[in-house]
């Protein structure tokens, strides 16, 4: 047999000293090739919770999986880098983030402004919104930009569209809540939107999927909530807002922020949020000259209020900015809004007898699964209730194919025979593990607010992995409901139930997960998400050598100290992209 590195092979070799060992030895190199690295310590590899004493990598890619005696084989003296990281933490796969919103996140540093979920409306009209329009005019801002406001912050007062032209009528002003679901706009934003006219004659009530908050005036007070503030955010000057030069600085800012907390795979959770491709365009030059160091997956969002088959052209126009680590392939859907604030779509009912919002019927959902799927796109839909969840389900069974791994975010309640419904049909959920918690004051809400078998639950978490369904960890940023975005603050609260400065009972132990768990739905769950299964997320032969080196071993520390552990190095393709 030819050993020429022109004609690898994958062969499993073992001496008969290692096969006395319990460390599993794995190759993908021929006989005498020397790596460019070799990494000694205690390494969980995401292979069926593997743990191993060493790795070599070459090329980028590992090449041997084993003891430490084997690794030393491919050592060439005064070329190979050694890492001994034997007793200082844990070495482990890099992690992946399913579902985050990075780019609205870091654009809102730049383009718009922040407001934390614990300031009140006073604050809010008193300094954050005066800070905002200044900001907007020193720099010819077409939009007061911004988000964060919390509803139950604001629930003394939620400031109306007079309130906000008081402060400015000249600019429109348009400012999410810290869920993303919800939207106060001045009276300029409603007219450019063909809500209104300045003159308060009122031309739209109602927008599919979503409410227009009228007033006892009979105008709309400038709250808007669901679809009716994604209908109404179109009308914003996008290109001014957020150009490609935007987009490519943009990518800079996120790229930094997931290496420093240990992600190389990140699926955005809206690629066309800004309504043009400017994130697209930016992902694809900046990975063409070599300066894109993770991997990310773009969906396409389409709205209930939009012409479906016009949408869904776009959404396949978009796959022309495919390149080696930018993947546009996922069709974004919100089937219902969010089950704590009442629009989840539920059953039983909630208790004043509402249901939540519907923004698509199954049928409708159904039809778009078919044709994305057909056109080589993948569905990945928010659906929190678990009525919604089930329409989902149904509508993924009966129009997808079970090989596109069509997706599920969020699922607050799942109706128990899904989930062998979502293991048959290889439907994914992307799960907020880091929701897996709530402070005491939340939980009196919850038990007073949700429905019958959902007051003191949400968000399952073990039941995914006792189902055999593929459950992949996502931290949906900056939508974070005062929960971290890190992969170790999130393990620590699915572990215990209980974020750790809101020194609350744990909440719903019977879902809570192990150790090696939380890591699978950090790594591996989160590749074969991503269909990347085959390339990363796991230490193994043949992969991408993307890693973590971790300053605290997470598998046998104290659990409530987990959320201390950092990267200490970020490893990509076997180059290091970060280091503390």
């Amino acid at each position: 047999m030819s050993q020429s590195l022109t004609r690898r092979e994958f062969i499993k070799t073992a001496s008969m000293a290692a096969l006395a060992m319990t460390v599993p030895v794995e190759v993908f190199a021929a006989a005498n090739t020397k790596a460019d690295l070799v990494v000694y310590g205690k390494i969980f590899t995401s292979e069926n919770n593997k743990i191993v004493e060493a790795f070599a990598v070459k090329d980028g890619k590992f090449v041997y999986v084993g003891d430490k005696k084997g690794a030393q084989a491919f050592i060439e003296k005064g070329k190979t880098e050694i890492i001994d990281y034997s007793g200082k933490g844990l070495v482990m796969p890099s992690c992946g983030n399913g579902h985050a919103h990075y780019m609205l996140g870091y654009a809102l540093a730049t383009v718009g402004t922040m407001v934390n979920m614990d300031d009140d409306s006073r604050k809010f009209m008193t300094e954050i919104l005066p800070a905002a329009v200044k900001k907007a005019r020193a720099t010819g801002a077409t939009t007061v930009f911004g988000q964060g406001w919390n509803l139950l912050s604001f629930q003394s007062h939620i400031p109306t569209r007079q309130e906000l032209d008081a402060v400015c009528s000249d600019i429109p002003i348009y400012f999410l809540d810290d869920e993303c679901h919800k939207a106060l706009t001045n009276t300029l934003m409603l007219v450019k939107a063909g809500i209104m006219t300045e003159d308060g004659t009122v031309l739209k009530k109602e927008i599919r999927g979503g409410v227009i908050e009228i007033g006892a005036d009979g105008t709309p007070t400038g709250f808007l909530s669901e679809q009716a503030q994604t209908y109404v955010r179109q009308f914003i000057d996008h290109e001014s807002l957020y150009s490609l030069d935007r987009a490519i600085a943009n990518l800079a800012e996120i790229e930094h922020h997931m290496l420093s907390e240990g992600y190389t795979m990140y699926h955005e959770g809206w690629g066309n949020y800004f309504v043009n491709t400017n994130y697209y365009q930016a992902a694809q030059q900046l990975d063409k000259a070599g300066k894109l160091h993770f991997v990310l997956g773009l969906p396409y969002e389409i709205e209930s209020w939009m012409d479906v088959d016009e949408a869904l052209s776009r959404a396949v126009a978009a796959k022309k900015f495919a390149s080696k680590r930018v993947m546009p392939r996922w069709i974004k859907l919100l089937v219902d809004g969010t089950v704590e604030s009442g629009t989840g779509l539920v059953e039983p009912l909630y208790p004043d007898g509402h249901q939540g919002i519907a923004n698509w019927s199954e049928e409708e959902v159904t039809y778009i699964t078919r044709k994305a799927n057909a056109n080589g796109l993948t569905m990945h839909i928010h659906a929190m209730g678990n009525a919604g969840v089930n329409r989902v389900v149904n509508a993924y069974i009966n129009g997808g194919k079970n090989e596109m791994r069509n997706a599920i975010v969020h699922l607050y309640g799942v109706i128990p025979s899904d989930y062998k419904r979502m293991a048959d049909h290889n439907i994914q959920a992307v799960a907020g593990l880091l929701w897996h918690h709530a402070d005491d004051k939340l939980q009196e809400e919850l038990l007073i607010t949700l429905p019958e078998g959902m007051k003191d639950k949400g968000y399952p978490m073990k039941s995914f992995f006792d189902n055999g369904v593929n459950i992949s960890s996502h931290s949906d940023y900056p939508a974070l409901s005062g929960s971290p975005d890190d992969p170790f603050g999130i393990m620590e609260i699915a572990l215990t139930g209980v974020y750790y400065p809101e020194h609350a009972k744990p909440w719903w132990t019977e879902e809570l997960i192990t150790r090696e768990q939380a890591l699978t739905a950090l790594t591996i769950n989160v590749a074969k998400q991503m269909f990347l299964e085959n390339e990363r997320g796991s230490i193994k032969p043949g992969k991408f050598a993307d890693f973590l080196l971790v300053n605290k071993d997470v598998l046998t520390c104290p659990v409530t100290e987990i959320h201390t552990a950092k990267p200490a190095a970020t490893y990509f393709e076997g180059q290091k992209v970060f280091s503390m």
